[in-house]
């Protein structure tokens, strides 16, 4: 019987290629442009994990793409692993800062990635993260180790909200009956410092529109005499914090759950570099809410940024113009036990205090989801942790994550389970970026590392 180790050496190429062709097809959910695209990737995760042994999968259709669904069950009497991943990725805008094509994946050594990384969009985000369970099921079922039952749920809707996951979760519990839930789609302290993420923000996210005048008007005839949109909207933003960097929202942290001294003195405990974290961003200093360190700024408070702004004229030239509509896109990340849609009432309710008579505000909600923590003493945590150490030689770090995961939530309220988040990522990975990328070194690790945890997790059940 192979080990692991030597398994992942011998058809590393293998397992690259692979990755690279689902990383070729330009799953971007958030654009009907690629609907078929979407398609075609979850006709190709539906083959992969035929191949890697499941005895069953199948596309489930939903009210918007289907989910791949799969499983191996070798044991009712044993325990049984979920894994949830998404095939979907982020649009690869602006095109122009990718360095190579967003969806010709290349492998290029960078400085963290002395053996190299693999540049495309949803390399880390999350298809490679995903194809590690896939190709981790491969090597448990061709060396007749599986220690427990597996099921698979891969959507394609994550980048946009997971509209159709809980449709899905609501109407499939006997299906999706599971143990515990395992994720790969968050990240790790470094690549010699493995971490496991304990802790998600929720997230509402919203779209608002200010109209002015009934068209667009002259600037020279109607500028200081009407009110400008996008000046508006400019002013109306810009109240959103104070001098603090404290959200304006009345009532925004009334439900913020406040980490105790010693909390905050153990999360300091991570390796962090300030100076590093400047240099990587090649920014002269960080910002934010005044009292908090960047690490508890990005990971145990809220946050509220404008995701993207538009109006008017923005081609080449002049065109002097008042536009008659303003945009922009804003999200905010939130903590335990902020509601996110009680956030998203009151975000409407201030924002539209905030408007002058002259314009019509409104507020479109998009999606959002709920704030979690995953308990460190759990079965599955300690499985996740002992596979770590196992795999890299060092103890893991419980951190929480600034990112949102919403169904993670969800499955708890419905699947009654714990979701154990191991992600194999790096904060430098580019996710949602241009030049988004994922170590060569991380993605074996991952293949490594996965059924370390089902080892310890059917050993710790029995």
């Amino acid at each position: 019987m192979d080990s692991i180790k030597n398994y992942v050496e011998k058809n590393k190429e293998r397992f690259l290629n692979e990755l690279i062709e689902l990383l070729k097809i330009p799953s971007v959910s958030a654009d009907s442009a690629y609907s078929q695209d979407v398609i075609n990737t979850a006709e190709a995760v539906k083959a992969s994990l035929e191949k890697a042994g499941c005895d069953k999968v199948e596309l489930c259709e939903t009210p918007g793409y289907p989910i791949v669904y799969g499983e191996k069950m070798i044991d009712p009497a044993l325990p049984t692993v979920l894994v949830y991943g998404h095939y979907d990725v982020q649009p690869a805008d602006p095109i122009d800062l990718w360095t190579s094509p967003p969806f010709e994946p290349v492998i290029k050594k960078t400085e963290l990635h002395p053996e190299g990384a693999i540049f495309a969009r949803g390399a880390c985000d999350d298809k490679g993260q995903m194809y590690m369970h896939v190709k981790a099921l491969e090597y448990m079922v061709q060396n007749n180790n599986l220690p427990c039952n597996v099921k698979f749920m891969i959507e394609g809707e994550e980048e946009v909200g997971s509209p159709s996951l809980a449709w899905f979760v609501e109407r499939n519990q006997e299906k999706l009956k599971n143990d515990v839930i395992l994720i790969s789609d968050t990240g790790m302290i470094s690549n010699q410092q493995p971490s496991i993420t304990t802790g998600l923000r929720g997230l509402s996210y919203v779209e608002v529109e200010v109209t002015g005048p009934n068209r667009d008007l002259h600037s020279g005839l109607y500028g200081g005499a009407v009110a400008n949109p996008i000046n508006v909207l400019a002013k109306m933003i810009a109240q959103l914090h104070d001098e603090n960097n404290h959200i304006t929202i009345p009532g925004f942290y009334d439900r913020v759950q406040e980490l105790s001294r010693d909390e905050r003195d153990e999360m300091a405990k991570a390796p962090f570099s300030l100076d590093n974290y400047k240099k990587a961003l090649d920014i002269a200093d960080v910002y934010g809410e005044q009292g908090y360190t960047t690490n508890e700024r990005n990971s145990i408070r809220p946050t509220l940024d404008v995701n993207g702004i538009w109006g008017g004229y923005t081609g080449e030239g002049a065109k002097t113009v008042i536009a008659s509509k303003a945009y922009a896109k804003i999200s905010m990340r939130l903590v335990p036990d902020q509601d996110w849609n009680e956030i998203t009432q009151l975000f409407t309710k201030h924002f539209e205090s905030l408007a002058p008579a002259g314009v019509i505000v409104k507020v479109k909600p998009h999606h959002g989801g709920q704030a979690y923590v995953t308990p460190i003493d759990s079965v599955g945590y300690r499985a996740a942790a002992a596979a770590y150490e196992e795999s890299f030689g060092v103890r893991p770090i419980p951190v929480r994550s600034g990112g949102s995961i919403p169904i993670v939530a969800l499955f708890e309220k419905e699947l009654k389970s714990k979701t154990i988040m191991m992600g194999f990522g790096l904060d430098s990975d580019a996710i949602h970026s241009p030049n988004e990328h994922f170590g060569v070194f991380n993605y074996l690790k991952g293949i490594e590392t996965i059924p370390l945890f089902y080892k310890y997790f059917a050993e710790m059940n029995k």
